[in-house]
């Protein structure tokens, strides 16, 4: 059997609301109870470590937040922390959240920078210039929560957590949610994570030895091959094959 034949059988296999589950916890299973993309996305950053101490944390957090007072949020989360975020760092992504809504949908803050050439990354740097112009905080947990803009995409490192709240706001299926429709499905780019990278090098869809964009690029160019319409649908099927050691 060919790589993408294996792939598809593995799509159909783990298109089922029964992969994300308290059994098989994954920070989607959050977000999609909410519904909201805000949530979603807080749900989406600190989507790295254990995945069992994610949901944790996850779990902890008042969401309806969002729509309280800057005290408000700091006395509620002054003991909320997590990995390399202190409270203060939680405390400002909640603000900084807050503020972005009364400036624009962040569906259209990414729609405006993707839509002069349906370039994602586009989309994603005017997003981050935009959170950070909204609210301009900075810390050394902060910046690596929210990232930065990068001097060259190339040498960039993954933006995974980024990529991946793109999958499940854009595409729709019994995984992701779909909350978004301005775009479109075919210029996502690949949620290049370790079990992924692996995997995918081992497949033998991946040359690139190094970690980075080029190899996010690399990659999301051969599933391209396979499904131009939908080249992401992968993304989840991969990540199970490597988490559960299958390949």
């Amino acid at each position: 059997m060919n790589i993408k034949n294996r792939l598809d059988q593995e799509v159909e296999k783990r298109n089922s609301q029964d992969e994300i589950s308290n059994e098989k916890p994954d920070p989607l299973l959050i977000a999609k109870k909410y519904n909201d993309e805000s949530i979603a996305l807080i749900c989406a950053l600190f989507a790295y470590g254990n995945v069992k101490a994610i949901i944790k944390f996850l779990e902890s957090l008042d969401f309806s937040l969002l729509e309280k007072s800057d005290e408000v949020i700091e006395k509620e989360l002054s003991k909320h922390y997590y990995r390399f975020q202190k409270s203060e760092d939680v405390i400002a992504l909640f603000i900084a959240l807050k503020y972005l809504k009364k400036r624009d949908s962040i569906e259209n803050i990414f729609y405006e920078g993707y839509k002069k050439e349906q370039n994602i990354l586009d989309g994603l740097w005017n997003f981050i210039a935009t959170l950070k112009e909204v609210y301009p905080y900075e810390s050394r947990g902060y910046s690596f929560l929210i990232g930065s803009v990068p001097k060259k995409v190339n040498s960039a490192g993954t933006y995974k957590r980024y990529l991946m709240y793109l999958r499940w706001m854009v595409r729709e299926d019994e995984l992701d949610m779909g909350l978004w429709s301005k775009i479109d499905k075919k210029d996502l780019l690949m949620p290049l994570d370790t079990h992924t990278f692996k995997v995918s090098q081992k497949l033998g869809l991946l040359q690139r030895k190094t970690y980075d964009m080029k190899a996010v690029l690399e990659l999301t160019k051969i599933l391209q091959k396979f499904d131009k319409t939908d080249p992401i649908k992968y993304d989840f099927a991969l990540y199970r094959l490597g988490q559960e050691k299958i390949v």
